[in-house]
């Protein structure tokens, strides 16, 4: 190692947890021109430009966040700061769920994705309206909202960015237009070999005119169209029409589907989350594959927001405290194990991106995407948006991200403070 060419930074004393690669244990971490070249059990022998000490802190690769909304200013209240839940969170990757259309992915590359200091994809609309203002006009996403020659089109030109597609099966949705945009947001995704991840849990009132269609129908109806690597979102939703059935019972087709069919679950965090649920949901043996943290303007606390009452008669509100990592310390609580958690923030969603080449390991040779993270040992207050409180005895904090081999600290306001119990 004596022989090494000086490096530009040297991680050094840290824990590693890498499940890609299967590392864990203390590791130094070199970096030269933003790229990994050198993961040794010591680089205290290496001439270093700067070296950061991350004792006691564990060092993963760099955080992909499979559900955000960032599409700032487009989608009005609901688009949050880009490098604030990205980077400055710790953050290094973010997939943006539904916010830019087939109509706005040109103003979502040129204002969010090229500037950003974050690596921002996304998960394309299906939908002709994308993320408008957070999906609070339900007649706009109905069948005659979407026009799938034209996002099929638009997807294939930017696979750069675009990675997969997005839709909403819920009983709002289904009362008024049963399946049918389920099966075009199918036609699309299939058409550009892309996944297509559907929100679950009720949005939307159901149609005046209309019978209410139960969620175990919902699923049958939905299943059916899904093919291998689709994603199904919220798992652990309090709102009707979820992976739990109207009599409490996790639907035996889904258990089936999750296991079998290999469908893949991301926990799309946002207000929906419900401790109680999230019991039932794990006990049943289904697990995430991705952890998605769903933050957008009408869920996290926004310092000086204007028109308080507007935002808590929305029907995306929430006020119960979290970002990614407090989602990460939920799943911690619930006895998920660590490194289970780490690997639904990185080599997962990498895989699900088709990006393991690129992202989701610390590997020699990889561009230098790399979080630290502090995981803290006390009583820590954890809550929901139905009430419930939990003491956890584990707290993750970000505490600064790399990204491409550049250092970005935890200062985002959305970063919650911790609450001790």
């Amino acid at each position: 190692m004596s022989n090494m060419k000086p490096l530009d930074v040297v991680l050094e004393n840290g824990t590693l947890i890498d499940p890609a690669t299967g590392l864990s244990g203390q590791y130094d971490i070199g970096i030269q021109d933003g790229i990994i070249t050198a993961v040794s059990e010591s680089l205290k022998s290496v001439a270093a430009e700067e070296r950061m000490d991350v004792t006691d802190h564990h060092v993963i690769p760099g955080m992909i966040d499979t559900h955000a909304h960032v599409y700032e200013h487009v989608t009005g209240k609901f688009g949050l700061s880009p490098d604030l839940v990205g980077v400055y969170s710790g953050v290094t990757t973010l997939i943006d769920q539904g916010g830019p259309s087939c109509m706005t992915i040109g103003g979502f590359r040129k204002f969010i994705a090229e500037p950003s200091a974050s690596r921002v994809l996304a998960f394309i609309s299906a939908y002709l309206v994308g993320g408008l203002e957070g999906h609070l006009y339900p007649d706009l996403y109905g069948p005659n909202g979407v026009n799938a020659e034209h996002t099929i089109s638009v997807a294939k030109k930017n696979l750069d960015i675009v990675r997969g597609i997005k839709a909403h099966a819920e009983i709002g949705g289904q009362s008024r237009w049963g399946m049918e945009v389920i099966k075009i947001g199918q036609e699309i995704a299939t058409a550009v070999n892309l996944p297509l991840y559907i929100h679950l849990g009720q949005l939307w009132p159901t149609a005046d005119s209309a019978p209410i269609p139960s969620s175990e129908e919902l699923i049958r109806e939905l299943l059916p169209i899904m093919k291998e690597g689709d994603v199904l979102a919220h798992p652990f939703t309090r709102h009707p029409g979820g992976f739990v059935s109207d009599e409490g019972e996790i639907h035996p087709i889904l258990l089936e589907a999750v296991k079998q069919k290999q469908i893949l679950v991301d926990v799309g965090h946002g207000s929906h989350f419900s401790f109680e649920v999230a019991r039932r949901i794990l006990d049943a043996g289904i697990i995430p594959y991705t952890l998605g943290a769903d933050m957008h303007g009408y869920n996290v606390a926004i310092p000086d927001a204007a028109d308080k009452s507007e935002r808590a008669a929305n029907p995306f509100s929430g006020v119960a405290p979290f970002n990614l990592t407090i989602a990460m310390s939920e799943l911690l609580h619930l006895g998920v194990a660590l490194e289970q958690v780490i690997e639904m923030v990185t080599s997962h969603p990498a895989k699900l991106l088709r990006m393991e080449d690129e992202l989701g390991s610390i590997a020699v040779g990889r561009e230098a995407d790399i979080s630290v993270l502090k995981i803290e040992t006390g009583r820590f207050k954890l809550s929901d948006n139905s009430g419930e409180s939990v003491i956890a005895e584990k707290l993750i904090r970000p505490t600064f991200c790399l990204r491409a081999g550049k250092r970005f600290d935890a200062t985002s306001v959305f970063v919650p403070e911790a609450i001790v119990a």
